[in-house]
């Protein structure tokens, strides 16, 4: 079988959770949850063939269901920021949760992350298996407009690539800006910094932002800057530099611009750990991917085992729209409108040197 589907908990009000591992020929397999449509465990190989986790997770369903939690999770309806918690559609102005000073981060409290969804179909194929979850988000969830159906389709390919496609319809005009959340950490140790990856990205530029995150508009050109990765080097290598972001931040919480728009799916960057020899390739179709270095974690939150989880342990390679795109009409981005579904596909591959 290369499907297993089982029970996984249940929520405080008796919602059952349950979890979906799909495992490829070559032993690669990955651990989905109906709470939040999740990546909860990703095992791939190193250099010698030993298959190891290299996403964050936790271990009960408790610890996911506390605080807002991001891990592995897709995020939606709008993930990333909106600013002032804010927009306007045909004249309207619709007001959402601020929840980051004045603004609206992932549309939470109650964004797609806190959701359980359900199974709609799976295919048990030894070389790709794959299943697909389903969500219906109301009118007026979490002050959006408009129903929302969606669609997330998990693939584990037999080249060792997590493929995720998103669907989605609508019946009003609403915003739409949807994520996979997860925590990589390719060294399969989630203990150890993730400074010493080399990282190379297919990026520019960097949207300028505000100290609320906020894009102001002006895309700035990486080159001289700690934002250049478009030749591969380690993350830590600039992740001190005097920069009123990084400082602020405690490291990357940026979205770099990719020249994927309207360009079909295409390699946004990858990540390499020399010593396991895992490399992880991300492909995308979306113009933006945020960086996140793993800055900060609440307190005493563990991951699997137990493991007390520290800063920069982990790295977001959030595939996106820009953040606030639903208020920058420049930016490369249009809301969700009936009659025109929405379909973006983002891959996560791994191979090992």
């Amino acid at each position: 079988m290369s499907i297993e589907i089982r029970a996984f908990g249940k929520l405080a009000d008796g919602t059952a959770v349950e979890s979906c591992t799909l495992k490829n020929e070559k032993g690669m397999t990955a651990e989905l949850l109906t709470y939040g449509c999740r990546i909860a465990k990703l095992f791939a190989p190193d250099r010698n063939g030993t298959l190891e986790n290299v996403v964050l997770g936790h271990d009960t369903l408790g610890e996911y269901a506390t605080g807002n939690d991001v891990l592995g999770a897709l995020v939606g309806r709008y993930a990333n920021r909106i600013g002032g918690a804010e927009f306007v559609i045909e004249g309207k102005t619709y007001r959402v949760t601020k929840n980051e000073g004045e603004n609206s981060l992932h549309s939470a409290p109650g964004g797609y992350q806190d959701k359980v969804w359900r199974i709609k179909s799976s295919r048990d194929d030894r070389e790709s298996p794959s299943v697909t979850f389903a969500y219906h988000s109301p009118e007026g969830e979490c002050g959006f407009p408009g129903n929302v159906d969606l669609e997330v389709t998990y693939t584990l390919s037999a080249d060792n690539a997590l493929k995720i496609d998103y669907d989605a319809k609508t019946d009003a005009e609403t915003p739409l800006n949807l994520t996979n959340h997860s925590y990589f950490n390719i060294t399969g140790n989630p203990s150890k910094e993730i400074l010493s990856l080399e990282m190379q990205l297919n990026a520019d530029a960097v949207t300028e932002a505000d100290d609320g995150l906020i894009p102001t508009g002006k895309l700035l050109p990486v080159d001289g800057t700690p934002f250049d990765f478009r030749s591969p080097k380690t993350i830590g290598r600039d992740i001190g530099a005097k920069d009123r972001l990084l400082e602020r931040c405690g490291g990357y919480d940026h979205n770099f611009v990719l020249g994927t728009s309207n360009a079909g799916v295409q390699k946004a960057g990858e990540i390499y750990d020399a010593a396991s020899g895992r490399r992880m390739l991300v492909f995308t179709d979306l113009p933006g991917i945020q960086i996140y270095t793993a800055n900060s974690f609440g307190p005493g939150m563990k991951g699997n085992g137990g493991v007390a989880l520290k800063s920069h342990c982990a790295i977001c390679m959030e595939t996106q729209f820009f953040p606030d795109s639903v208020n920058r009409a420049e930016f490369p981005y249009e809301n969700l409108k009936p009659g025109k579904p929405f379909h973006s596909t983002t891959i996560y591959q791994f191979t090992a040197d």
